[in-house]
């Protein structure tokens, strides 16, 4: 039987601007929390545009792995609109806890890090079809944004 090994094309990064969590509770073996997204860009090879304020991220954490669902709008260059929903993955040592605490970068191939999502989107624009068609992965980190407002940096590649 023959297989073959997927393979991926980057397509872009979406660097989504958040404020603070906001915590919801939950009970003594998990913590839910909101994370607002109030911007951010898109920029990369096949599509860029801006992330429009209002979405945000809900996070279940459980023994140390936070499971996550994002969803949010994309503006593209273009002026048409994408839905992003994202969900995904994360969990870091107590190291790099740390450091993303004191606002350094981490890097995604950090092996205390462990941070990953699987885009899906939906549009009716012609030109963005491929978004609505593909299976995509995320490599994901936290980061600071050029004025200081922290950010989700999510390079995004299509499996082929």
């Amino acid at each position: 039987m023959n297989h073959i090994d997927p393979r991926l094309e980057y397509v872009f990064e979406i660097r989504a601007t958040v404020a603070p969590d906001v915590r919801v509770g939950r009970g003594p073996d998990e913590i839910l929390t909101f994370t607002p997204i109030t911007g951010g860009t898109v920029s990369g090879p096949r599509f860029s545009g801006e992330v429009l304020p209002g979405g945000g991220d809900w996070a279940v954490e459980r023994s140390g792995t936070a499971q996550l669902e994002a969803r949010y709008l994309i503006r593209a260059d273009d002026g048409s609109a994408v839905d992003v929903l994202n969900r995904g993955y994360f969990r870091a040592s107590d190291e790099v806890l740390a450091r993303m605490d004191r606002g350094e970068a981490v890097a995604e191939d950090d092996p205390g890090l462990y941070f990953r999502t699987a885009p899906v989107f939906q549009t009716d624009a012609p030109q963005h079809r491929w978004l609505a068609e593909h299976q995509f992965i995320g490599l994901a980190r936290d980061g600071v944004g050029e004025r200081g407002e922290s950010q989700v940096c999510i390079r995004v590649y299509a499996v082929l």
